[in-house]
C-alpha cells in the first residue's frame, strides 16, 4: 500500500522513525462527495489507528474531503498498523485542523476539475486536427491521381501527334537545324574590332555633319564661275566634312582623333560593363543617332549644340514640351533617324543570335575560382571596367580646365576652345569635345584680389557712391509696384537687314518708346537663351563674367546656391514674403523655374500647371501658346486682389511669340505687306507669321498700359524682348549683322499715378543697355534711392552701357557697346572702366562662388526713404 499524507497536515504521533521520502509530485484524491458516511475504500490506509480501534460502526465523520498522494523516488515503505493508534483527543484535534485548512484551500480543491477540462479540450482539438489531416491527405492523393491521369492523356496525345509523318519530317528538320546551331562559330575579336572602328568613325562624321549648314547664295556674289564652283564645293556640307577629316594632314589639327577617342571610350565602357558586344553596340549606335539628330535640330533652331545643362532640362520633365518645338521641316530627318535605328537594331540582333560568343570577356560569378581561366577572366573584366570608366571620367572632367592633363593633351592635338560661341566651337572642335568640355562646370575663377578685406573695402566704396547718388533721389523703389515683362522674342523685324514691310508691325510700342525711357538691349542669345536674359535682369549679374562652361545658370548654378540674391527681394524686405510673385504662361519646371524662383524668394509662380493654375489661358487662332493679352490679364488680376501688399514686384515671362512659326494666324495681312528682298520662301513664310504675332503683342501691350493708367496705385513697367527668333538665315550668314541680330527693344514706363510718369532719362544712358542694368535704369527713371550694389551697376552702365558674352568675333570673352552701339575693344577701356569691371567681377564671384562676404555689409540693402 502506498504511503499517503493528508491534505491537512495533522501532527499525528508516530512510534517508528521513518526515513525521509523526497516528493517529486503528487495528486489530491477526493473523498466522499457530500456524504457523512465514508466506506473503507475511501480511506485508503488513512487513520488506520482510528479505523481499527473504534468499536463503534464505521459511520464516523470524515476528517478530510481529500488526501494528497505523493510520488516518491523510491518504493513506499509499508506502514505497521500497530504504530498508528491514536487517542480520541488526538483524533478530535486533527479533525478540527483539517476542517480549517479545507475552507482555506478551496482553490486547491477545484484545480483537478480545471485540469480535466483542459485535458478534454486538448484531446478534442487533437482529434479534429487528425481528421483534418486525413481529409487533406485524401484530397492530395485525389489531386495526384487526377494529375497523373491528365499527364498520361497528354503523353498519349503527344505520341499520337508526333507519329504523323508530316510531324516527323518537321522534327527531323529542327533536329538537323539544332545540330547546325550547336556548330555555329564564335565571331572573332578581329571582326569585333572592324565593327568597333566602323561604328565610331561613322558616329564622329554623323555628329559633325549635324553642326554644318548649307551656305547661302549671297556668299558667292561677285565671284567668277570658276571661283564660285570651287567655293560651293568647299563650303558644302560634304566639303566641310572632308576638311574636318583632312585637316589632320593639311593643318596638323587632330580634332577628328579627339572626338574618335572620346566616343571610343564611351563605347568601351558600355562593352565592358554589359559584357555583350552586340547589346552594347545597339545601345551605343542608338544613342549616337538620337544625339546627332537632336543636335542638328537644336543648332538649326537656336544656333547652339546640345550641352550638359540640357540633360537637366530633360530630367525635370520637359521632354514632351521639347518635342512640341520641333519644326515641320525637320520631320523627315526624324523619320529617317527612326527608320535607321530600327534597321540597325535588327542587324545587331541578327548578329547577336548567330554569334556563339555570349560574353565579350569570359567570366563566371557563380564559380569565380573554379579554374585559372575563370579567375583571369573575372580579374580582366574588373580591371577593364575600372580603367575605362576612370579614363573617361578623368578626360571629360578635366577637358575644360586649363592646365590639366586632358586639356593640355587636347590642345596639343589642335583643340581650340571658343565656348563664348558653342556653335562655332562644335564646328571647329566637334560636338562631342564641346559637350565633354562642359561637364565639369566651374562658375568663375577666383580673382587674385578676392578676400574679406578687399570686399569690405569695396562695400564701403560703393556705400559712399550710393550715399552721394541718394542725396538727389526723392522716392523709394518699394513705393511703387514694378512689373518686369520679358516679352518672348520681341524685336522689331524691320531692323534686320533684308526684312521690310509696307505697314508698321509695332506702331504703338514704337510711338511709346519716343515718350519714355527706352532703347535697344544687347542680348547674349540668338534664337534662344530666354532663361539667361531673365537671370541677368533679376539678379544684375552678367554671363560675360562667368566661365564659358557655365552655359545656363538656371540649370547649372542657381539650384546649387543656398541664398541667391535677386531684385524682387527688395520688395520682400519691405512687405514680407508676398512682396513678389511671378507669372509664366507655360510649365513651371521649364528651366527649373519652380526651384529657382523659390530660392529667389517669389511667394508664387503661377503657370499652366501650378496650384492654382493661371486663370486666363486664351490663345489666338491656331497658335499653341497663351496670348500676351491673356498673360496681361493675369497680371491685372493680381493687382486687383484683395489683401495683397500695398506694392509688389511682379515678374512676367510671356510665350505668345515662341517658336515655331507655322502660319498660326488667320487673315495675316503681313503676307501681302512683305516687301523683303533676298529671303528664301521658308524665311518669308516664318517671318510673316512671327511679325503677325508681334502686331498682336503691340496692341495687347498698349491696352495693358492703358489699364494700368486707370489705377490709382503707382506702377512702373520694365518691358524687354529677350532675343531674336532664329529665323533670319540669310542675314546670319553676314558677320556684319552679328550685333544687330543680338539687339532687341526695351522700354521703362510709369503710369499716370507715378511721380515718374512721362519721364525720360538721357538717351546717352538709355540708348543701349543690357538686361543686367535694367533695375539700375528703372531706379534712375523713378528717381529712387539705391543700394551700394545698384550704385555699382549705375556707375558701370555709364562707362559700359551694354555688355554681353561675346557676340562678335575677336572681341574676347565679352562684347561691350558704347552709347552709340559701337563695339568697345578691350584696349579702348579706360582705367576707371577697368576698375569698375574688376569690382563687378569681384561682386559676382562673391555672390555665386565665393564666401558671400558682402552679405554682412548691407551691400544690397535699400535705405529707408525719409520725408
Amino acid at each position: 500500500m502506498p504511503y499517503t499524507q493528508s491534505a491537512v497536515h495533522t501532527f499525528e504521533p508516530s512510534y517508528i522513525r521513518h526515513h525521509k521520502q523526497s516528493f517529486i509530485g503528487g495528486t489530491y484524491q477526493p473523498l466522499a462527495n457530500g456524504s457523512t458516511t465514508d466506506i473503507p475504500s475511501h480511506f485508503k490506509a488513512r487513520h488506520r489507528a482510528e479505523l481499527y480501534t473504534q468499536k463503534a460502526p464505521l459511520r464516523a465523520e470524515a476528517a478530510h474531503r481529500s488526501i494528497y498522494i505523493p510520488v516518491t523516488e523510491v518504493s513506499p515503505a509499508v506502514c505497521d498498523t500497530s504504530i498508528l493508534a491514536l487517542t480520541d483527543e488526538q483524533h478530535t484535534s486533527s479533525s478540527d485542523t483539517e476542517a480549517r485548512v479545507f475552507h482555506g484551500n478551496h482553490a486547491l480543491q477545484t484545480m483537478p476539475r480545471t485540469l480535466q477540462t483542459v485535458r478534454t479540450a486538448l484531446t478534442t482539438a487533437g482529434h479534429d486536427l487528425k481528421r483534418a489531416g486525413h481529409a487533406i491527405a485524401g484530397a492530395a492523393h485525389a489531386t495526384a491521381r487526377a494529375a497523373r491521369t491528365a499527364a498520361t492523356t497528354a503523353r498519349n496525345a503527344w505520341h499520337t501527334f508526333t507519329s504523323f509523318k508530316a510531324v516527323q519530317l518537321i522534327i527531323k528538320f529542327f533536329q538537323g537545324a539544332h545540330a547546325l546551331w550547336k556548330k555555329r562559330m564564335k565571331f572573332s575579336y578581329a571582326f569585333y574590332t572592324i565593327v568597333f572602328f566602323l561604328l565610331t568613325n561613322s558616329a564622329v562624321l554623323f555628329l559633325q555633319w549635324g553642326t554644318y549648314s548649307k551656305p547661302s547664295q549671297d556668299s558667292f556674289e561677285g565671284l567668277d564661275d570658276s571661283a564660285k564652283y570651287t567655293l560651293k564645293i568647299v563650303q558644302s556640307i560634304p566639303g566641310q566634312l572632308t576638311r574636318f577629316v583632312s585637316q589632320m594632314w593639311l593643318e596638323q589639327r587632330y580634332t577628328f582623333i579627339l572626338n574618335l577617342f572620346a566616343l571610343s571610350l564611351i563605347y568601351l565602357v558600355l562593352i565592358f560593363i554589359i559584357n555583350r558586344f552586340w547589346i552594347a553596340t545597339i545601345i551605343f549606335g542608338t544613342l549616337m543617332v538620337i544625339y546627332g539628330t537632336a543636335n542638328k535640330i537644336k543648332i538649326s533652331l537656336r544656333n547652339e549644340p546640345i550641352i550638359p545643362a540640357d540633360l537637366n532640362f530633360l530630367s525635370s520633365g520637359n521632354t514632351s514640351n521639347l518635342l512640341s518645338f520641333i519644326p515641320k521641316e525637320d520631320q523627315p530627318l526624324i523619320s529617317g533617324a527612326i527608320t535607321f535605328i530600327i534597321w540597325f537594331i535588327s542587324i545587331c540582333l541578327f548578329f547577336f543570335i548567330f554569334d556563339k560568343r555570349r560574353q565579350f570577356i569570359l567570366v563566371s560569378w557563380r564559380k569565380p575560382f573554379s579554374c585559372v581561366k575563370t579567375i583571369l577572366g573575372n580579374a580582366t573584366r574588373i580591371i577593364a571596367i575600372f580603367v575605362s570608366c576612370s579614363l573617361l571620367y578623368s578626360y571629360a572632367f578635366n577637358l575644360g580646365t586649363t592646365g590639366t592633363w586632358s586639356n593640355t593633351w587636347a590642345k596639343s592635338m589642335g583643340y581650340s576652345p571658343s565656348m563664348f560661341d558653342t556653335s562655332a566651337d562644335a564646328q571647329n572642335n566637334g560636338p562631342v569635345t564641346t559637350f565633354l568640355s562642359m561637364t565639369n562646370v566651374k562658375a568663375m575663377d577666383r580673382p587674385s584680389t578676392y578676400n574679406k578685406k578687399t570686399m569690405q573695402q569695396l562695400a564701403k566704396r560703393y556705400k559712399d557712391v550710393a550715399a552721394k547718388i541718394n542725396k538727389e533721389r526723392t522716392t523709394s523703389l518699394t513705393d511703387s509696384t514694378v512689373i518686369m515683362i520679358l516679352s518672348e522674342t520681341f524685336s522689331d523685324p524691320t531692323r534686320v537687314p533684308g526684312v521690310e514691310y509696307s505697314i508698321d508691325p509695332i506702331p504703338n510700342i514704337r510711338a511709346l518708346k519716343q515718350d519714355t525711357t527706352s532703347g535697344l538691349m544687347l542680348s547674349p542669345g540668338y534664337g534662344g537663351g530666354t532663361a539667361n536674359i531673365e537671370y541677368q535682369a533679376l539678379t544684375g549679374l552678367n554671363l560675360a563674367n562667368f566661365n564659358d562652361t557655365l552655359a545656363v545658370p538656371y540649370q547649372q548654378l542657381v539650384p546649387n546656391q543656398k541664398n541667391p540674391y535677386s531684385f524682387n527681394q527688395i520688395w520682400n524686405q519691405e512687405y514680407g514674403a508676398s512682396g513678389s510673385v511671378a507669372i509664366h504662361p507655360f510649365y513651371q519646371n521649364m528651366y527649373l523655374r519652380d526651384t529657382n524662383f523659390k530660392k529667389f524668394g517669389f511667394s508664387k509662380l503661377y503657370t499652366l500647371d501650378s496650384k492654382p493654375p493661371l486663370k486666363h489661358t486664351e490663345k489666338i487662332d491656331a497658335s499653341p501658346y497663351v496670348s500676351d493679352s491673356a498673360s496681361y490679364q493675369n497680371v491685372l488680376d493680381e493687382l486687383n486682389k484683395k489683401n495683397r501688399p500695398r506694392h509688389q514686384f511682379i515678374q512676367l515671362s510671356t510665350m505668345q511669340n515662341h517658336m515655331q512659326y507655322n502660319n498660326w494666324y488667320e487673315n495675316n495681312e503681313f503676307k501681302g505687306a512683305d516687301i523683303s528682298t533676298n529671303l528664301t520662301d521658308i524665311e518669308k513664310f516664318q517671318i510673316d507669321t512671327y511679325t503677325k504675332g508681334l502686331s498682336y503683342t503691340d496692341r495687347a501691350t498698349a491696352d495693358f498700359l492703358n489699364a494700368l493708367n486707370n489705377l490709382s496705385e503707382p506702377v512702373t513697367v520694365i518691358f524687354y524682348g529677350d532675343h531674336l527668333p532664329g529665323l533670319y538665315t540669310s542675314a546670319s550668314t553676314d558677320k556684319n549683322n552679328l550685333v544687330s541680330l543680338h539687339e532687341t527693344d526695351y522700354f521703362i514706363w510709369s503710369n499716370a499715378a507715378s511721380s515718374s510718369a512721362q519721364k525720360t532719362i538721357s538717351p546717352q544712358l538709355s540708348a543701349y543697355s543690357s538686361s543686367n542694368f535694367f533695375m539700375a535704369l528703372a531706379a534712375e527713371h523713378m528717381n529712387a534711392k539705391i543700394s551700394p550694389y545698384l550704385a555699382l551697376l549705375t556707375q558701370l552702365s555709364t562707362h559700359v552701357p551694354a555688355m554681353s558674352r561675346a557676340v562678335v568675333e575677336d572681341s574676347g570673352k565679352a562684347t561691350y557697346l558704347d552709347s552709340n552701339g559701337a563695339v568697345i575693344t578691350k584696349k579702348d577701356l579706360s582705367k576707371k572702366t577697368e576698375q569698375l569691371l574688376d569690382d563687378y567681377k569681384l561682386v559676382q564671384y562673391d555672390q555665386t562662388s565665393g564666401k558671400n562676404y558682402l552679405s554682412g555689409e548691407d551691400f544690397t540693402k535699400i535705405p529707408k526713404f525719409k520725408n
